[in-house]
């Protein structure tokens, strides 16, 4: 059993942590139920892009003739990536462009191309519109890597109040039933019990996604250690080669990337020069095709002049943990079942964060610090009588 003074140590974590960072969890809970819906918005808004109906089996378009289809929409500029999702946008292809293959993509222009036709279905400015602010705020606040990395501070706040939370539940809540809510009581006390409740019964789903928030904060820097770890082994004989000026051949370079992966399918395609790759090759991502493995990817090194392997391997630890972090956090991989899970359990971690903001502005010295306080007297007064009995 706990003695007062552990009790009181643990209730002033809690209080302390759970203090800093209830405002940003509650921005963070409030932006991300809208993201967990995110492809049912788009839909309701207009804003999803859908290709054309076509029979079974219609073959697609070479890979360099949909480069070609979506450079006319922006002449003069370079693709840094070609990415697909046929899950949320079946037969479509996304060009990602900018001034140069070197170029920041913070800028970057969006091309969508229908894989069979070349057709360009759409030209969408994802840096704009309500769902855009929504993952911005919830992402790094527009604040870049430093807002990213003091969100991930908050969450490790955040996880610290829940466990100091479990701690001092117990000792606090023993003399009453598991659930009992005191409506007999005063207002304050009523919604202690049920921020007391509420908390315990989201304790599980707020650690995960606590935790995997924290994970995805760090995602821009393991990208980043991955590129001189494994990616700079992986390009080692190309050292010292100069940039390449003229590429080759897209479609050759995914088939080399299939023949290397039979059982897998592709997630995105980085050209030479940018963040994902080195100065002379496609970094082809593969995924696989089960609900598990189509989250974790396998980067293939293409030569991006002759189309040779150059290599392909397993991610890292750390790389395979942020990619199973990403679909847990948003809840994303089981359907519409679990999104409205997730919402419901984020609106119950609303209500707790909440009433935890409301219990600290209507404080007063009961009955928690009362009952610290009280508990420190009778072990005072045990520590009393133990030294009469041995004297």
């Amino acid at each position: 059993m706990l003695s007062a003074r552990k009790i009181k140590v643990w209730y002033a974590v809690h209080k302390w942590t759970s203090l800093v960072c209830t405002i940003f969890l509650l921005m963070l809970c409030l932006t991300g139920l809208p993201l967990i819906f995110h492809h049912e918005i788009e839909e309701l808004t207009g804003d999803h892009v859908a290709a054309a109906p076509m029979p079974e089996g219609t073959p697609n378009l070479s890979l360099d003739r949909v480069l070609e289809a979506g450079q006319k929409a922006y002449p003069g500029m370079a693709v840094q990536f070609v990415s697909w999702d046929e899950e949320e946008h079946p037969g479509q292809v996304f060009l990602s462009m900018a001034e140069s293959r070197r170029a920041p993509s913070d800028n970057n222009k969006a091309v969508v191309v229908d894989a069979r036709t070349g057709e360009v279905l759409a030209t969408p400015n994802f840096a704009e519109g309500f769902m855009y602010v929504m993952y911005k705020l919830h992402v790094d606040m527009f604040a870049g890597l430093p807002g990213m990395l003091f969100l991930g501070f908050m969450g490790l706040l955040f996880v610290a109040s829940i466990v100091s939370g479990t701690v001092i539940y117990g000792p606090f809540m023993r003399k009453l039933d598991f659930g009992t809510v005191r409506y007999e009581r005063s207002t304050r006390v009523k919604w202690l019990d049920l921020h007391n409740l509420l908390g315990v019964v989201t304790l599980l789903w707020a650690l995960v996604v606590g935790m995997t928030g924290v994970i995805n904060t760090w995602a821009d820097l393991v990208f980043q250690y991955w590129r001189y770890d494994q990616m700079a082994e992986m390009v080692a004989p190309y050292a010292g080669q100069p940039p390449l000026v003229e590429l080759g051949s897209l479609e050759a370079a995914m088939q080399t990337a299939r023949q290397a992966t039979p059982d897998m399918t592709p997630s995105f395609v980085a050209f030479p020069g940018t963040a994902f790759s080195s100065e002379h090759h496609y970094m082809v991502a593969m995924k696989g095709e089960t609900p598990l493995t189509s989250r974790l990817l396998r980067p293939v090194m293409v030569d991006a002049t002759t189309a040779a392997l150059t290599d392909t391997r397993e991610l890292p630890w750390y790389l395979t943990t942020l990619l199973i972090s990403q679909p847990l956090h948003f809840g994303d991989y089981g359907g519409m079942p679990l999104k409205i899970l997730w919402a419901v359990l984020d609106i119950v971690s609303i209500v707790v964060l909440g009433s935890g903001l409301y219990l600290w502005i209507a404080r007063r010295k009961a009955p928690i610090e009362a009952r610290i306080a009280e508990l420190e007297r009778r072990e005072a007064e045990g520590m009393v009588l133990a030294r009469g009995r041995a004297s």
